[in-house]
């Protein structure tokens, strides 16, 4: 967590542009949770619990996030126009999140939906 708050601060640092230090560290990030998530899921399966269901819902978010983020990057051209699709993937990503934290505080859980799919 340290280095995505290290990797805000540089980012505002420049203005929003990111410096290869600050790419460094997003590419470095995006890499430690996708190798989290590697772990995380069968952990989740084995052992399911309630700091699993928020774990999961907090990689999963972040992960999905990034990667939305990229193909924003990639696919939306003008200045505007990317700034409009970034901010409505933020929006997505922080309903994304609120949602799974609200599902698992009042419902079932991550883990446990999962195991009921798979008993249909």
């Amino acid at each position: 967590m340290a280095s995505l708050w290290r990797l805000g601060v540089l980012c505002g640092a420049q203005g929003g542009r990111a410096s290869s230090k600050a790419s460094s560290l997003h590419w470095t990030g995006e890499r430690v949770v996708s190798v989290l998530l590697l772990g995380l899921i069968p952990a989740a399966y084995l052992n399911p619990s309630s700091a699993m269901d928020y774990s999961l819902a907090a990689a999963l978010t972040l992960h999905s996030h990034w990667g939305l983020g990229q193909v924003v990057t990639d696919y939306v051209h003008g200045d505007a126009l990317q700034k409009t699709a970034k901010a409505g993937v933020l929006a997505l990503s922080a309903l994304t999140f609120a949602g799974l934290c609200y599902f698992n505080y009042h419902d079932v859980g991550i883990c446990k939906a999962v195991a009921m799919l798979w008993k249909l």
